[in-house]
């Protein structure tokens, strides 16, 4: 049984909506700015990919907004433009037939934030009952279901970036298994000064002030990466049952793996490599047949090495166009890999390889072709690759219908 992608939301900083993101995209307009959430002028990091004119009161109901997190907000939002996209109304499907299943990394980091200062400045009383829920993994696959009537299997995966890849082989799994629709992906929003505290303890952050060059994934500067708010929510069903109301997918899961690096110091080396030719392994395809790769890009120098020797030991040198839009709205924790397999659906749709804006120099040792202009082709398998602080790693096929 085939499980087909057919609604797409997209809230970035790219962009609100599928067609703004991709238009910026190809634009190569980078949604990296000055962090104006709070003021960052004190932390050594000082820019993110901030999503541009969300205002959770034009899409939020308003009830839900002070009981929520942004994460939360940002994640509504994307799945009811999903939906829309899809042309499926959830009172059409049987409540127990319908899933969601979202990737998580933070949690309600700022809702938890201003929760604690008021518990600091003015004591226990001041905090509110809806700090037990709004900080919370799973709130935002709560509040989907919730608000949709969606009361199929419900979950949430906490695998920092590799997680958005996660959750849809997960929701592939649910369509097997015979669930109708299952709304999945991933939102993340963690530019508050705890959140950001929290990130710059990795040490992969990059401190460069030039925002063009602060996050420049295989180049011979790179310095790390630069955080950012957002994601995508995407709609899967099955071949048949998208047939069935005529709906247009965007593409195949075909395959998906998921892996864990062994801890540092260790001989064993690290699992991307195998993740890849596993995901291969389960799409039925050879490496020969992959016309793209949506690259991790983590633009921490020994992580780009790692990812590149893989890309290199599975397709050979240059062999395969490689790109990281994600340069253009930061690394977006649950929510970037999400969004990494929403643009690959529509470059494979628009025939066009997206650009890695940024990039000037290949570092030594990163012999792959990385995409720097925006490349027509013949895309029909798209290869996406996503790996999360503490050696999460996840590699999802995509196919063109």
């Amino acid at each position: 049984m085939s499980t087909v992608v057919t609604g797409i939301g997209v809230v970035a900083p790219t962009g609100i909506g599928a067609a703004a993101h991709w238009e910026a995209v190809l634009a190569g307009k980078s949604g990296i700015a000055r962090i104006d959430r709070f003021d960052a002028s004190g932390y050594p990091v000082k820019h993110a990919g901030q999503v541009p004119g969300f205002s959770a009161k034009e899409r939020v109901p308003g009830r839900l907004i002070p009981q929520t997190d942004h994460w939360t907000h940002l994640g509504l939002a994307a799945a009811a433009d999903a939906l829309a996209d899809a042309a499926l109304d959830p009172a059409s499907v049987p409540e127990f037939e319908m899933a969601v299943v979202t990737s998580s990394s933070s949690g309600g980091t700022e809702f938890g934030q201003h929760e604690m200062e008021r518990l600091y400045r003015n004591g226990p009383s001041w905090v509110g009952a809806y700090q037990s829920i709004a900080w919370f993994y799973a709130a935002t696959t709560g509040q989907i279901s919730i608000r949709h009537g969606m009361r199929g299997p419900c979950g949430v995966l906490a695998c920092e970036q590799a997680g958005g890849l996660d959750v849809l082989g997960q929701a592939r799994r649910l369509i097997r298994g015979g669930s109708r629709v299952v709304v999945s992906g991933g939102t993340d929003a963690s530019l508050c000064p705890y959140g950001l505290v929290a990130q710059l303890s990795t040490g992969a952050l990059s401190t460069v002030d030039d925002p063009a060059r602060a996050y420049v994934p295989f180049d011979a500067e790179a310095s790390g990466y630069l955080p950012g708010e957002g994601g995508a929510i995407l709609i899967l069903e099955s071949a048949g049952g998208a047939a069935a109301r005529g709906a247009e997918p965007y593409g195949v899961v075909a395959g998906y793996a998921a892996g864990f690096d062994p801890p540092p110091g260790s001989a064993r080396p690290p699992v991307l490599r195998r993740t890849i030719e596993r995901a291969l392994a389960d799409a039925g395809i050879g490496p020969s047949e992959v016309d793209v790769v949506f690259a991790d890009a983590a633009g921490v120098p020994a992580a780009d090495l790692i990812e590149a020797r893989a890309l290199v030991e599975t397709f050979g040198p240059g062999s395969v166009p490689v790109t990281a839009p994600k340069t253009l709205t930061g690394r977006l924790y649950g929510g970037g890999a999400a969004l990494d397999a929403a643009t690959a659906l529509l470059a494979m749709r628009a025939g066009v390889v997206p650009h890695t804006a940024g990039p000037e120099r290949l570092a030594p040792g990163c012999d792959i072709d990385l995409v720097t202009r925006p490349r027509d082709a013949d895309l029909r398998t798209a290869l996406v690759l996503a790996r999360g602080h503490g050696g999460f790693t996840a590699a999802l096929v995509l196919r063109r219908p």
